[in-house]
């Protein structure tokens, strides 16, 4: 049995200390264990390490189910309210593991600092641009986007922007799973089915209708507009990799044609991406705000909306990309690219990457709920 703090020298948070409460009432009532696969977890265990709260909340997707049927939400004076401690905690533990440390301080400051570095990045590439007239008249020649901007210097910028969120993501997520992996073992079917977990986004179908956006009603448009995103975004990686073997394998130099592979991949991912960003802001802006992080909330604001812009401009340098605003377009779109780039490891997206190693912690211990008798419901399944 582990202590129920980590390392009793350094001072828990309110946040943290609020969000053991709250586990240790759901852990007695448990009326909600067939919600979600987070019930089952709280269930293994008696007492809870700070990498166990950070490993639930994380586990936590926000369907808000439990917040509607607790009968000590406010306004009980045990004022349980889970989604947002763990909302909260969730912030926290973005900060706690983020690489290098000191830049952990951008997630408080999220919306300034994706606006500024969008700003920079647009306007680093900006000079470096070319005048369009040069380019645009053979703009669906071979070459023509690196006679705007030089293929070194795009390389060059976006790769070490892309390199360094490889490595602060790495480093972030091996900070994680130190603080919060358990003792079961790890097994194949455990990474096959954290691997399903996400890819289906099991979790996001709640108890099994779906999440409560607004109230108690249930709704599955989350999960679908999570799922355009999620796809949207592998898409559009999966284009830039199919033009990189184009380009340094077989030596097609880009712009390539309208019914070209990357051109393919990287439309119906530019829109998928769209389509899933505008309906997760849609659902935010008019969601319930008692179960919600304040902070949390403009954290993820800031990267649908960047997003949002990456896709949209990468669609509008595809559909003006014979025109005499090719140059400029070019280097918006590789200034917000850069930009998104930057921002990886102190935005939203480190959510993907921890839910994943908790979804992996997760399915490791379904041996041991079997064993326990504890519920396994683990969502809408696929």
């Amino acid at each position: 049995m582990r202590s129920a703090q980590a390392n009793p020298l350094v001072p828990e948070s309110a946040v943290l200390q609020q969000a053991r409460r709250f586990v240790e009432i759901c852990n007695a009532c448990r009326y909600c264990e067939g919600y979600c696969a987070v019930f089952p977890a709280i269930e293994l265990q008696r007492q809870f390490t700070s990498g166990d709260l950070s490993y639930l909340a994380n586990l936590c997707h926000d369907c808000r189910a439990c917040y509607y049927s607790c009968q000590y939400a406010p306004p009980h004076e045990f004022s349980l309210n889970l989604p947002k401690a763990f909302a909260d905690l969730r912030l926290e533990t973005y900060e706690r593991y983020a690489w290098p440390r000191p830049l952990a301080a951008l997630f408080r400051r999220n919306r300034i600092a994706a606006a500024v570095l969008a700003l920079l990045c647009t306007a680093l590439f900006v000079p470096l641009a070319k005048t369009p007239s040069s380019a645009a008249a053979g703009s669906e020649n071979a070459g023509a986007f690196y006679a705007v901007v030089s293929e070194a210097v795009m390389i060059a910028i976006s790769g070490a922007a892309f390199l360094f969120a490889v490595l602060a993501l790495g480093f972030g997520l091996a900070n994680f799973w130190r603080d919060t992996s358990s003792s079961s073992g790890m097994r194949v079917s455990s990474l096959l089915a954290a691997f399903k977990d996400v890819l289906i986004l099991r979790n996001l179908g709640g108890g099994g209708d779906g999440c409560n956006n607004r109230n108690e009603s249930f709704s599955q448009s989350r999960r679908y507009f999570h799922h355009a995103l999620f796809y949207g975004f592998l898409l559009c990686f999966a284009s830039t990799c199919t033009a990189a073997i184009y380009e340094h394998i077989f030596g097609w130099i880009p712009p390539y044609g309208l019914l070209s592979l990357p051109v393919l991949l990287g439309t119906l991912g530019g829109a998928a991406v769209l389509v899933g960003a505008a309906g997760l802001l849609q659902i935010k802006v008019t969601a319930d705000p008692a179960p919600t992080s304040e902070v949390l909330l403009h954290i993820d604001y800031s990267f649908l909306v960047l997003l949002f812009s990456a896709a949209a401009t990468g669609l509008l340098l595809l559909a003006m990309r014979k025109s005499l605003v090719m140059g400029m377009l070019l280097a918006l779109h590789l200034g917000v690219i850069v930009s998104l780039f930057l921002m990886l490891p102190y935005c939203k997206f480190v959510h993907g990457i921890y839910r994943a190693a908790a979804l992996l912690r997760s399915a490791a211990e379904r041996p041991r709920r079997s064993q326990n008798g504890a519920a396994v419901t683990e969502g809408a399944g696929s």
